[in-house]
């Protein structure tokens, strides 16, 4: 089956595993399953419910964490020739109305968690003409109950849907400046989820810990989970990771650097005498086996560090603008330090220092953006701000971000990003920024107080300065750090869990 759209991939998830488990989550006590044919129903149920509203071809908007009613209920609208606008449920209720209003939704499924956004919704965006609750057991005043109306249009449904018609826009969670609305089609996700095959077994379980409004998310845990068939296994509150670990005994997961490595913190406090992987079983269940890793830079020494636990970390690379997968490393294919080998839909280059990206995973533009389209695409090619090369065998190698290089009166260049993941592999320093400061290289630090208090540290602050003049005497001088801030809280970051920079 040639697997061009989101309905394609729905259409062979279901002829392909039919009654196999596609989600198993928990409600109360008890643990549900969902199967491919469930999914295939509730999502048609889905595209009927916005055919009987009028709303086929709109922009219908989901806010709500992970759930079995949110990804059929995203499928639902694609499949039905209907844009998905997935939004952050971490956002404040102005932020969410606003992105509501720019993306020029008509219709809301939302999450009862986030009952006051869809009040303000209804008072203040006239343009969204219904609201649905996933929650909800019957309808009340002007809000559908989900539930309701998934019972009361079930049946067929196709549509025709052309593989390069808009098929999301997801708002990105930047570091820096405004979030923008990345435009992508259905050929953009598709492709990105099949062109690879990673050798996943059918039936491999899985747990989607990450924000599902996230692409990494979207493609990887739920478009390319169905497309290979994986139990995908849902966590149910970031509060009870380890406890659906032990419960669901996942065979893989994707995860993000900061997760990875408060986990490996976690297993090293707990080691001792019993065997590394007698602690990683007693840790995830049993079970896992594989730690997909993308959104930020993941030292490489973290790939080693689990490989002693039993555990094999895949590093790969990508970014919203590229659906996301840009490069992955797989078991048979990796090499240390780069974060993997180009996807078989993509190809690159390098312009001045600069990564370009072209291939059919890269985004169709910015929605209503048009001077910030122009910006980042030119003849097709993803210009993707990230500084770093590709070698002869199509792999990989990120060395910083364009936007982010300090630039000295010297006129030398200097990645922060370098200078910060170097710091970072001292155990004191948890979290760290390096920017420039009136030409001066300043290093801005949240200590790993925990760690601090164990080896009985009097002085975190003159602790920190031995490792930045340790760090200083290694460097050309340019590349010294001569400003020290110590920070008391963690930095404020976006929901991906990246640092906010600015």
């Amino acid at each position: 089956m040639d697997i061009q759209t989101l309905q394609d991939v729905i259409a062979h998830s279901v002829a392909a595993y039919g009654e196999q488990a596609a989600y198993r989550y928990k409600i109360k006590k008890e643990i549900v399953d969902k199967s491919y044919n469930d999914v295939g129903r509730d999502s048609m149920a889905v595209s009927r419910m916005l055919d009987r509203f009028g709303m086929t071809g709109k922009h219908i908007a989901l806010i709500g964490t992970t759930t079995y009613e949110w990804v059929v209920s995203f499928f639902g609208i694609t499949n039905s020739g209907s844009v998905a606008v997935p939004i952050d449920a971490q956002l404040p209720a102005e932020a969410i109305c606003e992105l509501i209003k720019r993306a020029d939704v008509e219709m809301l499924f939302y999450d009862e968690i986030r009952a006051d956004a869809a009040a303000m919704i209804k008072e203040k965006c006239p343009g969204v003409k219904q609201l649905v609750s996933f929650q909800s057991a019957e309808k009340t005043d002007d809000v559908w109950s989900w539930e309701q109306l998934r019972e009361e249009n079930q049946g067929d449904y196709r549509a025709e849907i052309e593989p390069d018609k808009l098929c999301t826009i997801l708002f990105t969670s930047g570091t820096t400046g405004k979030s923008k609305g990345v435009m992508l089609s259905h050929r953009n996700l598709t492709d990105n989820a099949v062109c690879l095959d990673m050798k996943i077994p059918a039936g491999t379980v899985t747990m989607t810990l990450l924000p599902i409004n996230h692409v990494y998310c979207l493609t990887m845990d739920i478009i390319k989970g169905l497309f290979i068939g994986v139990t995908s296994c849902i966590n149910d509150s970031i509060m009870h990771v380890q406890k659906n670990l032990k419960l669901f005994k996942p065979d893989m997961v994707l995860l993000v650097p900061l997760v990875i490595e408060s986990i490996y913190a976690k297993l090293k406090s707990a080691g001792g005498v019993m065997p590394k992987k007698m602690v990683a079983k007693a840790a995830f269940g049993g079970n896992l086996k594989t730690v997909c890793s993308g959104g930020a830079y993941l030292d490489p020494e973290y790939v080693e560090r689990f490989a002693e636990y039993g555990i094999t970390i895949l590093q790969g690379y990508g970014m919203t603008e590229c659906s996301p997968v840009i490069s992955t490393n797989l078991p048979w294919d990796n090499r240390k330090g780069s974060v993997g080998k180009l996807m078989p839909n993509c190809e690159a280059k390098v312009v001045d220092e600069e990564l370009w990206i072209r291939g059919t995973s890269v985004m169709m533009g910015y929605y209503k953006m048009p001077e910030e389209t122009a910006e980042a695409l030119e003849d097709g090619w993803l210009k993707t701000g990230d500084l770093g090369y590709v070698d002869e065998d199509g792999f990989v190698y990120i060395t910083g971000r364009k936007k982010n290089l300090i630039i000295l009166a010297n006129g030398e260049n200097v990645s922060p990003e370098e200078m910060e993941n170097q710091l970072l592999k001292n155990d004191l320093i948890k979290e760290i920024l390096v920017r420039d400061n009136n030409q001066v290289i300043e290093a801005e630090i949240f200590p790993d107080y925990e760690y601090a208090k164990k080896k009985r540290m009097k002085d975190i602050r003159a602790n920190l300065q031995e490792l930045i003049d340790a760090y200083n005497k290694k460097q050309p001088s340019y590349k010294g750090i001569h400003s020290l801030i110590v920070r008391e809280e963690e930095f404020e970051k976006t929901t991906a869990k990246k640092i906010k920079r600015f």
